[in-house]
């Protein structure tokens, strides 16, 4: 009897659909989400944004102090400060929002795979761990976990790095950079570890998820200035989405993606947001003059 309670418990949970709030950081084209049941539950943050100028390198919390505020207005309780990669194109807030709101920090445990690539390429110090310890958990492919009353699960989507998963919450899936909105299409493969074959796969391991599955982006683009949109359905991606509409077939996508990432420039703040993300957003050691310091690889990348 116990048993059966708790398999109806979760049936329930699952059929939950969450409330989604996206905060929209026009400086890097991010949506950070705060995804949650209702007003005074848990909820979980995903991806997150630490303000950061490259000309002085100095940082801010503008972005972030937008989701503390919401958070606290509508008195969630933060359980989990979720990463769906390490991105290349901002830096995390988790180590702030941890701070300020507590909660566990996570990502994908495929992340040590990036940990040690890139503690090769920027020479980091010996005693930088490439077992994903930095993180206060690492979630498993087709790992269930919970929000409060929510049932999530994360969903294992590389091709755009080796290490990138989607978040599945209900009838939401929060995407990463495996896909943007349909006039945008999907992200870049030629990130080390990155691979486009690959990221087929996982676009439609996503777009066989059912029709009106709710699908949130981590980025917008918006082409012939439309107006900043996150949030699109799997109906509509595989419907409209320039690159992965139905009808295109694997041989066709890499050769496009291919062809396309060639002609691309490195985001402007991969390096030091590569630096700090693999380490689940903290500085760099400190050195002897109280300060610390991003490398800059030249000819590396």
């Amino acid at each position: 009897m116990y048993s059966s309670k708790l398999t109806e418990s979760k049936i329930m949970s699952l059929q939950m659909n969450p409330q989604v709030h996206g905060i929209f950081d026009p400086a890097t084209w991010t949506v950070t989400y705060i995804v949650f049941e209702k007003a005074g539950s848990a909820c979980a943050i995903i991806d997150s944004v630490l303000d950061y100028d490259p000309k002085s390198g100095r940082t801010r919390t503008g972005s972030a102090d937008k989701v503390i505020d919401f958070v606290r207005q509508n008195n969630l309780q933060v359980q989990w400060i979720l990463e769906t990669h390490a991105h290349a194109d901002h830096l995390t807030a988790a180590p702030y929002l941890k701070q300020q709101l507590g909660g566990q920090t996570a990502i994908g445990d495929h992340i040590t795979q990036v940990q040690q690539v890139f503690k090769g390429i920027f020479n980091l110090e010996p005693a930088f761990s490439t077992d994903g310890s930095q993180f206060d958990c690492m979630l498993k492919a087709d790992e269930d976990f919970s929000i409060g009353n929510l049932s999530a699960k994360t969903l294992f989507v590389p091709g755009h790095t080796p290490a990138c998963v989607a978040y599945q919450i209900g009838d939401a899936v929060f995407v990463g950079d495996t896909l943007f909105m349909p006039d945008v299409g999907t992200a870049r493969c030629d990130f080390p570890g990155g691979d486009a074959k690959t990221l087929y796969a996982s676009t439609r391991k996503l777009l066989s998820l059912p029709a009106q599955t709710r699908l949130f982006m981590c980025h917008d683009y918006p082409p012939n200035e439309r107006p900043v949109a996150f949030e699109t359905t799997v109906a509509e991606q595989r419907e409209k989405n320039i690159h992965v509409h139905d009808g295109i077939s694997e041989q066709q996508f890499v050769e496009m993606r291919t062809k396309r990432d060639a002609t691309l420039e490195m985001p402007v703040l991969i390096l030091p947001a590569v630096q700090i993300n693999i380490r689940a957003g903290a500085m760099p050691p400190a050195e002897a003059n109280g300060l610390s310091y991003l490398k800059i690889p030249v000819n590396a990348l």
